[in-house]
């Protein structure tokens, strides 16, 4: 009964096509609609990924710059110190010229010899002189954590200082069709990225030259093992591994970006001389690299007053240091506290400074899109050139392409100057898990880069876009925030301008104004006004409250806030500063170099700190009570409280982050 079709009558067969029908413009239509709330929802996310990059740069740059500051303060410093000094002993500290040994002592005070290694040391053991096998053991070793026993780390170092002596300042190399050469940015302590670089390419040969183009370390956790790796192959394959330095092979630097931090922890007993012996090493790495007389690689790149002659003829070894203070640190013997002046003609100060500038703009310039060279006002070192520029230095000495590092790119490499200046970059995930790509370029004999990139983190290749984008947004906000934290005073000032009638409030464009004029970050502040701040009823701004969710558990310390705000805005500084007078590496200072360290920086900073609320605050941090303060305990004490605050911030941001995404429909 009925006119219904049987069960097997409507089963379809494997294969058949089930066509649905729609109008044809129908389908058009939705595919466009689909298609442009894609590219909304992907424009969202890249505007967030270069907002993003902005805070992360700004920041990193206004660290920089602070550094230089510093630096400038010391040569202020030597420029007017007299015996008489009250702070004799601490700038004796600084400047000391018994630190460094003269090369005839060299061998005597660095010997390795009477350091035994112990059968039960677990890490490689190492014969000289180097071979491929025993370079690649080291590496196998590294990739399982394992650490180079001290004696063969000063050997390996001794040889390396002994070959980089004869060395030119100038490295010239040959590309050919069956051995292309390999270039390289900056690793920045990242060992995952070199070692993936070596899986990827191979290890250094004689078949397979590479050329590493400075920053090896500071930042990332294993810059040592980097440094002893390169120098392994350096000794290995001389005329086929070539090293330029960066402006981070610099033992002030390194005080300030971790390196001498990692190298101390992981040689408490021999990590002083180590790192002596690094000082001299990288004021001995050649300047720049030239393949085939047409490509130049250099670190931060060139000036206006570049010339490869005199950076050929420099004494590069003088350069230890440097930014501008090396006016005071370097050429010939500088004079030391306590002695008259410097003991060198007019003429030849002269020439030192003109070489000392070109080697500061080989380490630290940075181009720019405009015509001209001016001095880089953002790193406080070196300077910005412009494309002109590029084709008058490429043009006088006859070369076609520029390569340089320096500069964290999110791809890895970016052409600028008509495709004349390269930057390579090869640390991946440099400011956050996601925020950048690593590269590295290979080069035949027709000198046309080929890029490779890559991301080093396996945590990173699996978020989606919008995962990775908000993992680094988080962070770098978390470090915005860190920053005006620290300038709380400042900007309750500023904005105080724009409140004569003190209500608490003031416009957005107040704001956003006063905010740039205190912190000078360059930032799109109006962009980031739904970031940083949580309401703005009516347009307007309630700046006392904004400042109050800006506040983190403070460090329990019995001191005003006056101070405290000064040791959380300049804690970079002060650390600096503490390891350069712990002469002998111990990690502790005394009550009177704390308290001379302070009056240091209260000069530097034109500002007025008694001597009791320097001695209330040492005995505040000599949380053990003998007389000393731990210098990484008194650092970690400001670090560790951004936690709570971290927590309760990345919380909300991931909230406000969901309750947009279901606003916008994604």
């Amino acid at each position: 009964m009925g006119c219904g079709m049987g069960k097997s009558e409507l089963q379809l067969k494997k294969g058949d096509r089930v066509t649905i029908s729609v109008p044809a413009a129908t389908a058009i239509r939705a595919a466009l609609l689909i298609q442009r709330w894609y590219r909304q929802y992907v424009a969202r996310l890249e505007m967030r990924r270069r907002c993003t990059w902005n805070i992360f740069q700004s920041i990193e740059y206004a660290g920089e710059q602070d550094q230089i500051k510093l630096y400038n303060f010391f040569g202020f410093l030597m420029d007017h110190f007299t015996p008489a000094s009250s702070e004799r002993n601490l700038i004796s500290h600084i400047f000391r010229k018994n630190e460094i040994c003269r090369d005839t002592e060299w061998e005597r005070h660095f010997c390795y010899k009477s350091i035994e290694v112990s059968a039960s040391c677990t890490g490689p053991h190492l014969t000289f002189p180097m071979t491929f096998s025993g370079v690649s053991k080291l590496v196998e070793a590294f990739k399982h954590k394992q650490q180079l026993h001290a004696r063969y780390v000063l050997q390996l170092l001794g040889e390396t200082w002994r070959l980089l002596r004869i060395l030119p300042n100038i490295s010239h190399v040959s590309a050919c069709r069956a051995k292309p050469i390999t270039i390289c940015g900056d690793l920045h302590g990242h060992l995952e990225d070199l070692l993936l670089i070596f899986y990827k390419n191979g290890l250094p040969s004689s078949e397979k030259p590479y050329v590493f183009n400075g920053d090896f370390v500071d930042r990332g956790k294993n810059s040592l093992e980097i440094l002893l790796i390169l120098f392994g192959f350096l000794l290995v394959y001389p005329n086929d591994v070539h090293l330029n330095r960066g402006n981070h092979e610099d033992h002030i630097v390194n005080l300030r970006y971790g390196f001498t931090k990692e190298v101390l922890g992981k040689y408490r007993v021999h990590g002083k001389t180590i790192l002596k012996l690094l000082q001299k090493i990288f004021s001995w790495l050649p300047l720049a690299t030239v393949i085939d007389d047409k490509v130049l690689i250099v670190h931060g790149g060139i000036s206006d007053a570049t010339d490869l002659g005199v950076i050929a003829r420099v004494d590069r070894h003088k350069v230890r240091e440097t930014p501008k203070v090396n006016r005071i640190w370097l050429f010939g013997e500088v004079a030391h506290p306590g002695s008259q002046s410097i003991s060198a003609s007019g003429d030849t100060k002269g020439k030192d400074v003109d070489e000392w500038k070109q080697i500061v703009d080989v380490l630290w310039s940075d181009p720019m899109p405009q015509n001209g060279c001016i001095p880089n006002e953002v790193r406080g070192g070196g300077c910005y050139w412009g494309p002109d520029v590029t084709e008058e230095v490429l043009g006088r000495h006859d070369l076609q392409l520029l390569i340089r590092s320096h500069e964290c790119k999110q791809d890895g490499y970016e052409f600028c100057h008509n495709r004349r200046v390269l930057t390579i970059f090869s640390a991946s995930n440099y400011y956050e898990v996601g925020s950048n790509r690593g590269a590295y370029i290979r080069m035949g004999p027709d000198l046309v880069p080929h890029f490779i990139q890559y991301q080093a983190s396996k945590t990173c290749r699996e978020l989606t876009l919008r995962q990775s984008v908000g993992w680094t947004e988080r962070s770098a906000l978390r470090a915005l925030r860190e920053q005006l934290f620290a300038h709380k005073s400042d900007l309750i000032g500023a904005f105080r301008e724009f409140d004569p009638n003190n209500k608490g409030l003031i416009s957005l464009t107040h704001w956003a104004g006063a905010t740039e004029r205190v912190l000078n970050l360059g930032l799109p502040w109006r962009v980031l006004r739904s970031q940083l701040v949580s309401s703005t009823p009516h347009g307007m701004v309630d700046y006392q409250q904004w400042i109050r969710e800006l506040s983190i558990t403070e460090p329990k310390l019995e001191v005003n806030n006056s101070i405290l705000e000064t040791m959380y805005k300049n804690h970079s500084n002060l650390e600096t500063i503490f390891r350069i007078i712990d002469t002998d590496n111990s990690g502790l200072i005394s009550f009177e170099e704390f308290r001379q360290t302070w009056k240091l920086l209260s000069s530097h900073l034109k500002t007025e700190i008694s001597d009791r609320a320097i001695a209330d605050l040492a005995r505040s941090i000599d949380f053990n009570k003998d007389g000393s303060i731990d210098i990484n305990e008194f650092m970690e004490a400001f670090r560790a409280h951004f936690f709570y605050f971290d927590l309760k911030n990345s919380f909300i941001q991931s909230l406000g982050i969901s309750v947009t995404l279901l606003h916008e429909g994604i």
